[in-house]
């Protein structure tokens, strides 16, 4: 589920080096600054801004208006933790093929701005204050759910799925619906049907999202041989994919309101953000259809529509019970 910077980078040249008898340049150290930015990116700020998304509306809604502070400050940073470190760990074990693909080549271990040892012991370390965190501080119940999640995304995505089945995305997307489980369990330490209507929501919006941004970046996964479903399948067969997918999404967005019992601010705002979701995916299929290809195609109109739609909709039922 995942939200990440589209911009290619750059690559960089190096010059060649110097005769022997030359005097060598000086080379500078990392500053703290750059060593500190290394290890947040490795994190992928953009994606625990996501989940964190669909983390704190769940606890309005749990709670039936305004969270406890407290509770929600240590849900906050575990789940920061937690995601940093199943982020950190993708890093390592996708270091190889992120060093080839334009999109990620930016990361810290492609510019080998942090060594993959170090990275490792850094998610390993993270992984497990987030346990401990979220244990001691909101519940053990909340606490397993992060580290299942963590588990799942690192041995059943990442070294399984990713590169072996063009149905990495959905399966392995599954890590990405817990926070809408951890933010209902740390508010009432226990499981109901709300917080899993939500985890079906962000199943289905994961691979709208995911692999409209695979259109854009086909050649990219193609080249490092992961079967995203846009380099096994024309952009028609995708897109269609992708309006069944979002339909699926529309209406189990849908369900939320007999099953929480929501007031007239969420299921308003379902209807109209689905709508709009749906008209993009509509239009994605209509531009494919015509035969357009690449940039053509304009994936990230829906690509970024999609993270603008799971944001409104989680807000909206964040403010919902406010309201009812």
């Amino acid at each position: 589920m995942t939200a990440v910077d589209p911009r290619p980078a750059a690559t960089t040249s190096y010059p060649a080096p110097l005769p022997t008898e030359a005097a060598s340049p000086e080379v500078t150290s990392p500053s703290v600054r750059d060593v500190i930015k290394a290890y947040v990116g490795l994190t992928k700020p953009r994606i625990i801004e996501l989940l964190l998304i669909t983390t704190v509306p769940v606890m309005f809604l749990a709670a039936g208006g305004v969270p406890g502070l407290g509770v929600v400050a240590a849900t906050l940073v575990g789940g920061i933790l937690a995601s940093g470190s199943a982020n950190t760990i993708n890093c390592v074990l996708d270091r190889d093929i992120d060093e080839q693909m334009r999109r990620t080549r930016r990361r810290p271990l492609p510019r080998h701005a942090v060594s993959p040892r170090s990275a490792m012991v850094f998610g390993i370390v993270l992984g497990v204050l987030a346990t401990l965190e979220l244990g001691f501080f909101v519940n053990w119940l909340s606490s397993v759910l992060a580290l299942v999640a963590n588990l799942f995304y690192v041995f059943v995505y990442t070294m399984v799925l990713k590169r072996r089945t063009v149905q990495n995305i959905v399966w392995g997307g599954i890590a990405g619906c817990f926070p809408t489980l951890i933010g209902w369990t740390a508010v009432t330490n226990d499981l109901a049907w709300t917080p899993l209507v939500l985890f079906g929501v962000v199943f289905l919006w994961t691979p709208p999202h995911t692999w409209a941004l695979a259109m854009r970046y086909r050649e990219d996964y193609a080249s490092v041989d992961v079967p995203m479903l846009p380099v096994v399948a024309t952009p028609v067969a995708t897109a269609r994919q992708i309006l069944v997918y979002s339909i699926l999404m529309v209406i189990t967005s849908l369900a939320l309101w007999p099953v929480a019992d929501t007031g007239f601010v969420y299921p308003l705002a379902a209807v109209v953000l689905g709508v709009v979701f749906l008209r993009e995916a509509f239009a994605l299929l209509a531009r494919a259809n015509t035969g357009a290809e690449g940039a053509a195609l304009r994936p990230m109109r829906l690509f970024h529509f999609s993270n603008i739609y799971l944001a409104l909709l989680f807000i909206a039922a964040a403010i919902d019970p406010l309201l009812h």
